[in-house]
């Protein structure tokens, strides 16, 4: 039986979602950091559980082919990035893998439905928004400032992110050179998009290399599903139903936080839409009388939600309401597989596709999207195209 600090040579043969190599010592499966399908390696356990244990890596033994250099010097100690030591195809091949998995797991869903992982035109350099601590590193007897280690709470000092923004690393230097009072303060460092007003607590995509694909994903899927009119759930800045405002007749966006709201507004009036209106609510309370306010034969609803994914009075009400069109939008494949497996549970929807997209390279993150139709607005459909339109 394994334990804490024992030394162990294994074979690593795969990646589990979260980004740790997967090895086995006598069908005991051992969780290492920082390895890739097919490599040697000799490891220190670190703990142990009932059915797993964690180790860390002490030395590479047979390199995989895809083991690559990491360019940022903290990698292996700061916690940000999980990928930096394969090259980027096998990190595609990574998330398609382990995203496939979870729907097949946690979803039940057919692996096939999920798409090819859109790749990031930008894998380093492409963060808007990052998040830095202060603490006070007494044995140094010096305020470290920069992101929690993987492997404890302590924070890592660093001077520089490799996968943030340029400007955002001159604006860390600056925080660097005039730094907080005293440990325990995060600063948040964001570069603000163009021609977007976006209040400094609301949500704004922190890829906008790859933003154009994900705006083009959820369009194509939402001309494929035919709506009329769009609600766009979680909306915060209005970005989705701005950006898709000429793809239906109207739409609406909720959202419950008064400044994001505010902001959509005025997002929107910027860019002249005058087809949708923005709501400032609880998403769950003004969704019933919205679906009554509009018909719902000709609507789609977009879902944004936050990484934990929806409240279960929000699923109840889209399986009661069944809305033709639902497109789901989310950067926890884990929970949003959750979350389809409820809503198709008992055929009510009915999984068209996932399309992943590599909103965040180089860590352990992805951003999906996920197409679902009603089962009775199906079976209308397929009904028309066997009969032809009544004369």
């Amino acid at each position: 039986m394994l334990k804490a600090r024992d030394k162990i040579s294994l074979t690593i043969d795969d990646v589990a979602f979260g980004g740790e190599g997967v090895g086995r010592v006598d069908d005991f499966v051992v969780f290492v950091p920082f390895t890739l399908p097919g490599e040697r390696v000799e490891a220190e356990v670190r703990e142990v559980k009932k059915h797993f244990a964690r180790a860390r890596l002490l030395h590479v033994e047979r390199a995989s082919p895809d083991r690559v250099e990491p360019p940022c010097r903290y990698f292996g100690r700061c916690g940000g990035c999980q990928y930096q030591h394969a090259n980027y195809p096998a990190q595609l091949r990574f998330k398609h893998k382990q995203i496939r998995d979870l729907f097949e797991r946690v979803g039940k869903f057919s692996p096939d439905l999920v798409a090819a992982v859109v790749p990031c035109p930008r894998p380093y350099g492409y963060r808007n928004r990052i998040m830095v601590r202060s603490q006070w590193n007494k044995p140094e007897q010096k305020l470290n400032i920069g992101f929690v280690r993987w492997d404890c709470g302590l924070v890592e000092d660093i001077e520089e992110c490799r996968i943030a923004e340029p400007v955002l690393n001159e604006r860390l230097r600056h925080v660097r050179a005039h730094p907080p009072p005293k440990g325990g303060i995060k600063i948040v460092l964001r570069a603000p998009p163009d021609n977007w007003e976006v209040p400094p607590d609301s949500f704004f995509q922190n890829n906008l290399f790859l933003l154009p694909r994900l705006v083009e994903t959820v369009r194509g899927f939402l001309r494929a599903g035919g709506a009329k009119r769009l609600l766009d759930l979680y909306c915060g800045v209005g970005f989705f139903g701005i950006e898709l405002a000429d793809a239906v007749e109207s739409f609406a966006g909720i959202e419950y936080d008064r400044r994001a709201i505010q902001a959509a507004r005025k997002n929107a009036a910027r860019r002249g839409i005058i087809n949708g209106e923005f709501v400032s609510a609880d998403v769950e309370d003004a969704l019933p009388e919205l679906l009554k306010s509009i018909p719902p034969e000709s609507t789609a609803v977009l879902l944004d939600p936050p990484r934990k994914g929806c409240p279960p009075r929000m699923l109840r009400l889209l399986r009661e309401t069944k809305p033709p069109q639902l497109i789901y939008v989310s950067c926890h494949p884990a929970t949003m597989a959750r979350d389809l497996n409820v809503l198709c549970g008992g055929g009510v929807f009915e999984l068209m596709q996932v399309r992943p997209l590599d909103m965040f390279p180089q860590t352990q993150h992805v951003e999906c999207v996920a197409d679902l139709r009603a089962r009775e607005t199906l079976a209308k459909s397929h009904k028309m195209d066997s009969t032809g339109p009544a004369q």
